[in-house]
């Protein structure tokens, strides 16, 4: 089997972090892994693949070159900065930060969802919010039986998504700090309906993210979203709830089935044996959990869901992971 030359950016960081467990627990094939960061001197931990340590590596314009693939979370500013030196160099960028998502020339990839999208970069494909990677997940499918027309979404998302920071300081919170830096209030015993900056419309950036990004990805304009998104005192896994119109009907009976049979999910559904997708469930996990499935007796052609994965794997490093493995399988790397 070919092995392929990565780099890492933003190693030191949760994404970044769990990158490189996935690189390890999935064997990708690889040559030589270069962990790239300003602080190279400055390590959290140990990098270690079978017997092989790596050694973090000074993260600069010429830190690109024989890479094939670059796995980016390193921030969006630094993102923008850097990953235009990883093309020239000839790499592939797989960027999980927010700055290239809605550019018209590079793909919005979840692998599950738009794989033939992948075939269109011009060096650098984007990762989605992670909100919108497991939502699409489980509306792809149903979404090509019926056609959805209208999606309303909120979600319950966990501080993880927030960086490392806010784990530390929801870890000291829990030990009695009262200190909020990470979020604007408390996040202990408590939901902020706030992420992300205030838009023009009222919005938050990260409910328009989940608008946008989710007509790229579906190739579907005319899908109307809208969406609420909460900060939950949870470590790992965002949950949402998602009510969807469709063009026709889908039975509860369907939608089981239609999603029983969908790439990266997993149904839990038996409501009188407690049985429903939870974030303690869903850590560590690679799927992505839907249950709660009930027809919106409100409208003729309604759907509801209750969707969770873990925001950290599925919803950032695996997604990029996944795609590196697609354009190995598509044979798109020189």
């Amino acid at each position: 089997m070919k092995k392929y030359n990565v780099a890492i950016t933003g190693i030191r960081g949760a994404v970044g972090d769990c990158m490189f467990e996935i690189l390890k627990q999935r064997k990708f094939p690889l040559n030589e892994l270069r962990l790239l960061s300003f602080n190279p001197n400055e390590a959290l931990r140990t990098y270690k693949i079978n017997k092989r340590e790596f050694k973090l590596s000074k993260l600069d314009h010429d830190a690109f070159k024989g890479i094939d693939i670059v796995l980016s979370s390193p921030g969006a500013k630094i993102s923008a900065e850097y990953s235009p030196s990883a093309v020239k160099a000839g790499a592939v960028v797989i960027d999980n930060t927010s700055h290239f998502r809605m550019d018209p020339d590079v793909p919005l990839v979840v692998p599950e969802v738009n794989p033939e999208d992948i075939a269109k970069h011009n060096g650098i494909i984007a990762n989605p919010n992670c909100s919108t990677i497991q939502m699409v997940v489980a509306l792809k499918p149903l979404h090509d039986y019926a056609r959805i027309k209208r999606i309303v979404v909120s979600t319950y998302q966990a501080v993880s998504g927030a960086g490392s920071p806010a784990i530390d300081e929801f870890n000291a919170q829990i030990k009695g700090s009262k200190k909020a830096k990470a979020f604007p209030y408390q996040i202990l015993h408590n939901l902020i309906p706030q992420i992300d900056v205030t838009m023009p419309n009222l919005y938050t950036k990260e409910e328009m993210k989940m608008v946008k990004e989710t007509k790229k990805i579906m190739h579907d304009d005319n899908i109307r979203v809208t969406a609420t998104c909460v900060r939950c005192p949870v470590f790992f896994g965002h949950s949402e709830s998602v009510n969807i119109e469709t063009e026709k009907k889908i039975t509860r009976k369907k939608a089981i089935q239609l999603l029983s049979k969908a790439p990266g999910v997993i149904v839990m559904d038996e409501l009188e044996k407690n049985i429903y997708p939870m974030p303690l469930l869903a850590a560590g996990k690679d799927e992505t959990f839907v249950g709660r499935i009930r027809e919106d007796e409100t409208i003729d052609n309604g759907l509801n869901l209750w969707v969770v994965s873990d925001n950290i794997r599925k919803g950032a490093a695996l997604n990029a992971i996944q795609i590196a493995e697609e354009l190995i399988r598509q044979n798109l790397l020189k």
